[in-house]
C-alpha cells in the first residue's frame, strides 16, 4: 500500500488534541452510567482492580492495534482493511468488515442519540419547575416519544456541526473545550456530594474491596467487557483516529495514556454516583430493588438522582442541570467519533464532502431513531444487543486478526519505528506481536463465548 502524501490527509495538530479526542471518545456515558453500578455490584474496589487487569492486558494493547494500523491506512476503517493485504480474499473480507463496522457504529449513534435526549430533557426539567411549567416539566421526564426526539434531534445537530468543522478545527478544537469542563464538573459534583450526610458511608462501599468476589465468573466477564467496550474498540473509530496522527506520534505510549484517563474518569464518576446514592438512602429514597439488589444505573441515573437533587431546593437545580450537562458533554464527544467514522468513509471514498456527509449521515440517523423510539419495546434492545453485545466484540476480533495475522509483522514495524525509531529492541516489541496474535484473540473469544 502506497503512503499517502500527508497534506492531503486531515491531521490532529497536536498530541494534546489528539489525546483529548480519544480521551473523549473513550469517556462515554457508561463510564458515569455504567461502570459505578458494576462496581457496587461486583464487590466494589475488587471490580476497580480487575477492570484495571483487564484494562492493561487487553484494551491497551488492541487500541495501539488499531491505531497503527489506522496511521498505516490513513484513511477510512473501509480502505484501510481492504487495502492491509494483496490477495483478494483478504481485501474482500477487508472491505466487507470495513462496511460492516460502518453500519454498526450508525446504529449506536441510533440509540445513543436517544439515550442522550432522555438525558437532555432530564437536565431541562428542573428549570421548567423552577419556572412553575409543571406540566412540561412531567412531559420531559416522561420518556415520550415527542420531547425525546426533540432532544435527540438537537444532539444530532450540535454533533454534525462539530463533525462538520473537521478534524483540527472541529473534534480537536471542541474536545479540547469540553473534556477539561468534564473533569471540572466531575470535581465540582463530587465535592458536594461529599460534604452530605451519608456519602462516607457510600464511599466506603465503592473503595473498600469485597475479595470473596474477585474470582466469581460474574466479575471477571463484567470487568472483560467494560475494559473492551470503553475504548470504542471494534467499530472503526480508533482506527480513523490513526490515521489523523501525526507520523512522529508514539502510538504505545498514546495509547497508555487514554486508557489510564478513560479508567481514572470511570473512577472518579464512582466516586460521584456511589456516594451520591447513600446520600438519597440518607434521604429517604430508595436506593435498592425489592430482592435487595442496588437499583440499575437507568434507575438512578433517571430516578434516584434527580429525586436527591429535588431535596436540596434551588441548590438543587444547579447541581443537577449540572450534573446532566456532564452526561450530555460525555454523550457529545463520545458522539463526534461515532459520527466521524461514516464520514470518513464517505468522504475518502468520495461518496460526498464533510459537510454534506456530517449532515446527510446524521440526517438518516435520526430517521432510524425516530424507528426505533416508535416501536421502542420491539427495537431498542435488540439494536442495543445487536451491536454492544454481539457486532462489536466480533468485529474487533477481525480488526485483531487483521492487525496481527494478515497485516506484516515487517510493515508494523516499521509503522511503530516512525514514532519510536528505538523501538525494535525494547520490552514492547518483544511481547506486543506476538500477544495480539494469541492472547487478546482469545480474551474477546472469551468474551464472545459467555455473550452469546
Amino acid at each position: 500500500m502506497y503512503d499517502r502524501p500527508l497534506e492531503n490527509v486531515p491531521q490532529f495538530t497536536s498530541r494534546l488534541g489528539f489525546y483529548l479526542a480519544a480521551v473523549g471518545s473513550a469517556v462515554g456515558i457508561g463510564n458515569i452510567w455504567g461502570f459505578p453500578t458494576q462496581t457496587a455490584d461486583n464487590g466494589g474496589a475488587a471490580f476497580v482492580l480487575i477492570y484495571l487487569c483487564f484494562s492493561f492486558l487487553l484494551a491497551w494493547p488492541m487500541l495501539v492495534a488499531e491505531l497503527v494500523i489506522g496511521r498505516y491506512g490513513r484513511s477510512d476503517p473501509v480502505t484501510t482493511l481492504e487495502s492491509v493485504s494483496d490477495k483478494s480474499v483478504f481485501r474482500f473480507l477487508g472491505k466487507l468488515t470495513g462496511w460492516t463496522s460502518t453500519i454498526t457504529v450508525l446504529l449506536i449513534y441510533s440509540f445513543y442519540a436517544i439515550i442522550s435526549g432522555w438525558i437532555i430533557c432530564f437536565g431541562l426539567a428542573p428549570i421548567a419547575m423552577s419556572m412553575g411549567m409543571d406540566s412540561l416539566a412531567s412531559s420531559l421526564t416522561s420518556f415520550k416519544p415527542l420531547p425525546t426526539m426533540i432532544a435527540a434531534g438537537a444532539f444530532m445537530a450540535m454533533v454534525a456541526a462539530i463533525v462538520s468543522g473537521g478534524v483540527a478545527d472541529g473534534i480537536e478544537k471542541w474536545c479540547s473545550r469540553l473534556m477539561p469542563m468534564l473533569v471540572v464538573l466531575i470535581l465540582l459534583l463530587i465535592g458536594f456530594t461529599m460534604t452530605q450526610d451519608g456519602a462516607l458511608e457510600g464511599l466506603k462501599y465503592f473503595v473498600l474491596p469485597d475479595f470473596s468476589k474477585i474470582l466469581s465468573k460474574d466479575l471477571l466477564i463484567s470487568a472483560l467487557g467494560q475494559s473492551f467496550f470503553s475504548m470504542s474498540l471494534g467499530v472503526g473509530i480508533m482506527v480513523v483516529y490513526g490515521a489523523y496522527l501525526t507520523r512522529d506520534s508514539n502510538i504505545p505510549v498514546m495509547a497508555a495514556s487514554v486508557a489510564v484517563t478513560d479508567t481514572l474518569v470511570a473512577v472518579m464518576a464512582g466516586l460521584l454516583i456511589i456516594p451520591g446514592m447513600f446520600v438519597a438512602l440518607n434521604h429517604g429514597i430508595d436506593i435498592y430493588t425489592a430482592e435487595g439488589a442496588l437499583k440499575s444505573a437507568d434507575k438512578l441515573v433517571f430516578d434516584v438522582l434527580p429525586q436527591l437533587f429535588l431535596q436540596f431546593g434551588p441548590l438543587g437545580i444547579v447541581f443537577s442541570l449540572g450534573f446532566f450537562l456532564l452526561l450530555t458533554i460525555t454523550a457529545l464527544t463520545s458522539a463526534v467519533s461515532i459520527l466521524e467514522v461514516p464520514v470518513a468513509v464517505f468522504q475518502r471514498r468520495h461518496i460526498a464532502h464533510r459537510t454534506a456527509s456530517s449532515w446527510l449521515i446524521s440526517l438518516i440517523t435520526f430517521g432510524v431513531s425516530i424507528c426505533v423510539m416508535i416501536w421502542f419495546e420491539v427495537l431498542f434492545d435488540f439494536v442495543v444487543n445487536l451491536t454492544t453485545r454481539y457486532a462489536m466484540p466480533l468485529l474487533s476480533l477481525v480488526v485483531c486478526i487483521y492487525a496481527a495475522w494478515i497485516w506484516s509483522r515487517d510493515q508494523k514495524l516499521k509503522e511503530l519505528q516512525k514514532g519510536c525509531p528505538d523501538i525494535e529492541h525494547s520490552l514492547f516489541w518483544k511481547i506486543w506481536p506476538w500477544y495480539i496474535r494469541f492472547v487478546c484473540p482469545f480474551m474477546v473469544m472469551v468474551l464472545i463465548f459467555f455473550t452469546f
